[in-house]
């Protein structure tokens, strides 16, 4: 990985060098626009309005307008700003993690202590660990103040970005006028279904079916070209699939709470299945009673032989594996 930002946290009197580095990445399939007549890649020029020509980009300049001028702002402008130059990430306070809102967070950073002496790096990452906190920041990143948290992950310490408190818009602006009536039957039945769906969360067990499909569907036209068949890639759609509004909340919620009981019992016996053909090998004296048939086992032993020599074989490895 390579570093996107370097500087140090400032913790009271305590400086920490670190480097910042993107903790996430994009999985997407990279896909660019081509005309659909002729194949030919589209791209997108900046050209000036003004002289009609093509401009570079390192030849851009920024501007704000007011309604009546334009006011250009120049690198040098936006370099000369304060916060601009400031290269520290200023801890302002500790909080319980349960009062940052998820929804206010946004990119994270993996920090990793940049000086020959990491002591105070792991000071704070410890004392954030034992304290159970994260620590509220302000930082300049790429043009903008910034406010994030420090959080603890694994080994290091973790840079997550945060939106301001007036870039998160009312919740209330989308709540319904008047809230339905729900009975107390049904709070119970929704509660069991939530129940049945609990489990430890284990991000490893979901996958981007998405990106798998459109994987597939590039390899099948690399295969088949114009020809292809996205129903023998696919297979049909579900017509079956039920759709529209729920008229009874309460014969949903049953058959959902059926439907998950059904898969119990099915595993259940999947697994008892699997266990009960591996009980007939420790059930030694039946065999041996089979064993005692002496002169129907012969006959059988002798049709068996005049037969195929490869099947005695495999009867006998049978008879030893039991």
């Amino acid at each position: 990985m390579r570093a996107i930002w370097t500087g140090s946290i400032a913790f009271g009197l305590v400086n920490v060098p670190v480097k910042a580095y993107g903790a996430t990445e994009d999985h997407d399939i990279d896909l660019h626009q081509v005309h659909d007549k002729d194949g030919g890649r589209i791209r997108y020029e900046r050209r000036c309005e003004v002289c009609g020509k093509k401009i570079a980009y390192k030849d851009l300049d920024k501007a704000y307008e007011d309604g009546e001028r334009t006011i250009v702002l120049t690198d040098e402008d936006m370099d000369a700003l304060p916060a601009e130059k400031s290269r520290e990430i200023e801890v302002v306070q500790f909080v319980p993690a349960s009062q940052v809102d998820p929804l206010m967070l946004e990119k994270s950073y993996y920090l990793q202590a940049d000086s020959k002496s990491p002591k105070a790096y792991e000071l704070l990452r410890r004392t954030l660990q034992d304290t159970e906190k994260l620590a509220v920041v302000r930082f300049a990143l790429r043009q903008k103040t910034r406010l994030g948290i420090l959080r603890v992950r694994s080994k290091v310490m973790v840079l997550q970005a945060v939106m301001w408190a007036d870039e998160l818009r009312d919740a209330e602006a989308v709540a319904p006028e008047k809230s339905p009536r729900i009975s107390e039957q049904e709070l119970k039945m929704s509660a069991a279904l939530v129940d049945q769906y609990s489990s430890d969360f284990t991000p490893q067990e979901f996958q981007d079916d998405y990106q798998v499909q459109l994987q597939a569907l590039i390899e099948a036209k690399i295969e088949q070209g114009e020809d292809l068949d996205t129903e023998a890639t696919f297979g049909s759609p579900d017509q079956d699939s039920e759709s529209g509004e729920v008229i009874d909340l309460m014969e949903a919620l049953k058959r959902s709470i059926d439907g998950r009981n059904a898969k119990a019992p099915a595993k259940a016996a999947k697994d008892g299945k699997a266990s009960a053909a591996k009980k007939p090998a420790a059930k030694k004296p039946a065999k041996k009673a089979a064993a005692a048939k002496k002169p129907a086992t012969k006959k059988a032993t002798a049709k068996e032989a005049s037969s195929s020599p490869h099947k005695k074989k495999a009867s006998g490895s049978g008879k030893k594996s039991a």
